[in-house]
């Protein structure tokens, strides 16, 4: 087994926050480091929670937390954030709203930057999830970095996604545009004092209704973050959905669904780093690409990496 494998089995931090890097970082040891740390997995509940910006979603996470601390659970965050152009870390780094956690040895709290993942969420996202699981977390919370088309990703890394919305913001309009419904196991309506909630409830409740894709009943939770109203009721409906994804049939064909894309992913992924790696090292891939035909480029490069690369 990986030396820091071995330290995150016996829960050391610091070899928990190296494994992380190392895999967001490509490291050559990543598969090796993955393939024991997913011998020593250990089934904890993993979330996420997407939702345009402005939702409250680090505040709800951030109460979330307290709550599951209270429950005596521990608690890693994966937070995915948009990534400065400038270092290519992690613009929202501080995570300033979760600040009062970082004390507290129960709790492991991790940004991410998406570097330009077209899923926005951060290629090595699953792989950490993974080892926070290992390391022994009894819940991993994955807050992404908005809502959109871009973010239809999560639904492969989670056991549960949350669409975190608000009232009077427009955000049923991203739902019909970015086919939120396809994702969502569970609806939020966060700063439930607003104005307007009842329209919003109404038209996701509606929305569920048609929706017959669902095999499972999709909850709609009214929050408000601020108050710490409505947080219990979340957790009981996630517990629930998590029950669904692991004790019945359609949750675990859905599970396996998961899986054959994340190992078709993979796949993917090593082909794309031997291709790379072969069309930087040859000599006669041309330098200029201005008035080239990027199509026959690309054909034929890849023929040639068939032949010559393997």
């Amino acid at each position: 087994m990986h030396h820091l494998v071995e330290r995150i089995a016996k829960r050391d931090i610091r070899a928990l926050a190296k494994a992380i890097t190392l895999v967001e970082n490509d490291h050559a040891d990543k598969l090796a480091i993955m393939q024991d740390v997913y011998s020593i997995k250990k089934n904890g509940m993993v979330v996420g929670l997407t939702g345009s910006p402005g939702a409250g979603k680090s505040s709800l996470v951030n109460r979330l937390i307290t709550h599951l601390r209270a429950e005596g659970k521990t608690v890693a965050v994966i937070a995915v954030d948009p990534t400065s152009p400038f270092s290519g870390g992690a613009l929202l780094g501080d995570r300033v709203r979760m600040n009062e956690h970082f004390a507290d040895d129960g709790v492991y709290i991790r940004s991410m930057a998406t570097r330009g993942s077209l899923g926005g969420l951060a290629r090595a996202t699953k792989d950490a999830i993974r080892i926070c699981d290992a390391f022994g977390f009894d819940v991993i919370l994955v807050e992404t970095v908005g809502v959109g088309q871009s973010e239809l990703d999560i639904m492969k890394l989670v056991d549960t996604t949350v669409v975190v919305l608000t009232p009077n913001s427009g955000d049923v309009l991203q739902i019909f545009k970015a086919g939120i419904m396809e994702i969502a196991d569970l609806f939020v309506i966060n700063k439930a004092d607003l104005p307007g909630v009842g329209k919003l409830k109404a038209l996701l409740r509606e929305l569920v209704h048609s929706n017959n894709r669902a095999q499972h009943e999709i909850a709609i939770v009214k929050t408000i973050s601020t108050e710490n109203s409505g947080i219990h009721e979340l957790w009981e409906k996630i517990t629930e959905h998590h029950h669904f994804v692991f004790h019945t049939e359609a949750g675990k064909k859905r599970l396996s669904q998961q899986n054959q894309m994340e190992i078709l992913e993979l796949i993917r992924d090593e082909i794309w780093r031997e291709i790379h790696s072969f069309i930087r090292q040859h000599p006669d891939f041309p330098q200029e690409l201005a008035t080239v035909d990027p199509y026959k480029l690309a054909n034929d490069w890849y023929q040639k990496w068939k032949i010559e690369g393997r």
